[in-house]
């Protein structure tokens, strides 16, 4: 039977069909305001109900960015919507108006998680840990062939880990999280301070950007790194190194089989990848007398997040 996922951002929202086997078999947009969570609930409807016309569901999955109350229901807090305390899956559901559908909503890190877990990257493992390196840092958990979402639906927000005391400000108004060091952002943060401080170095970097060291971005970097700009490389492999150190720490921790990176500085391949694997390695606790967890890119790129809400939302329906 085919479940329904919707990946909600802040400006818009990806929904598709998936299947048993995790294929999206049909897929729409819509553009929504991030201010107005009425809209969103209407867009998603209306999505949704342009699906119907043609496939049969059962079961739709909602991937947020924000904290998920445990029982899958309510967004708790949204850093970029405004969600606070919000019933999404009732509005939702009241909108689409099937009494024979179960709507279910996910963290979005945890859906594209598991869609690496049931379909890509880590289809072969029980015991996986997602990056996602985005604006932020997302995660994903699973441990023992189950997504870990905590006593309260906080779990794996490794991005909010303290990695440096009294560091950057982060958005959740602590200082020094991981993700201040290990995400989008931070690489942007460091390639346009590089090119206010060394622009005859960054000269690969300010032509993209037009001579304007702020309006470096990320995708830029990885640009110019592939073309074997020595700043570019040495931005992804610092990057690299911070991600790799967080991860031996959490091997620490969970143990897992294996960490799956995701997020579009992954088309980066190697030049992110080698640099983290080597600063795991350099790191890991009780090296030499334990496996060497493989760090791998993810394989279901930008439509993890549907695939993910759409499976999760199918095992909730069974369950029920």
């Amino acid at each position: 039977m085919h479940a329904i996922g919707v990946d909600i951002g802040g400006t818009k929202i990806a929904v598709g069909v998936v299947d048993e086997d995790g294929a999206i078999v049909a897929k729409t947009k819509r553009k929504t305001k991030p201010q107005d969570p009425a809209s969103i609930d209407a867009a998603i409807a209306d999505a949704v109900a342009e699906l119907a016309a043609d496939h049969e569901f059962h079961a739709v999955g909602l991937a947020a960015a924000g904290f998920v109350s445990s029982d899958q229901e309510n967004v708790l807090f949204a850093p970029n919507i405004a969600w606070r305390d919000y019933p999404l899956a009732a509005k939702v559901g009241a909108l689409i108006g099937r009494d024979d559908v179960a709507v279910v909503v996910e963290n979005d890190a945890n859906a594209a998680g598991w869609a690496e877990f049931a379909f890509g990257a880590a289809r072969d493992v029980k015991h996986m840990a997602l990056l996602t390196i985005g604006t932020g840092l997302g995660a994903a958990l699973v441990v023992d062939g189950k997504l870990v979402r905590g006593a309260y639906g906080f779990a794996a927000e490794l991005g909010h880990l303290r990695v440096v005391p009294n560091g950057h400000s982060c958005g959740c108004g602590l200082r020094g999280c991981w993700e201040q060091y290990a995400s989008g952002s931070a690489l942007t943060r460091e390639a346009r301070r590089a090119a206010v401080d060394r622009p005859v170095r960054a000269a690969a970097l300010l032509e993209l950007a037009g001579g304007d060291p702020m309006a470096i971005t990320g995708p830029q970097v990885t640009q110019v790194a592939m073309d074997g700009d020595e700043l570019g490389l040495e931005l992804l492999a610092e990057l690299g190194r911070w991600i790799g150190e967080g991860s031996a720490s959490l091997a620490a921790a969970l143990d897992p089989e294996l960490f799956v990176i995701g997020g579009g500085v992954v088309a980066a391949g190697d030049l992110l990848l080698h640099p983290a694997r080597k600063a795991f390695e350099a790191n890991l606790p009780a090296r030499g007398h334990r496996p060497i967890v493989p760090i791998v890119a993810a394989q279901m790129g930008n439509d993890a997040g549907i695939v993910g809400a759409a499976d999760l939302a199918r095992i909730a329906a069974a369950d029920r």
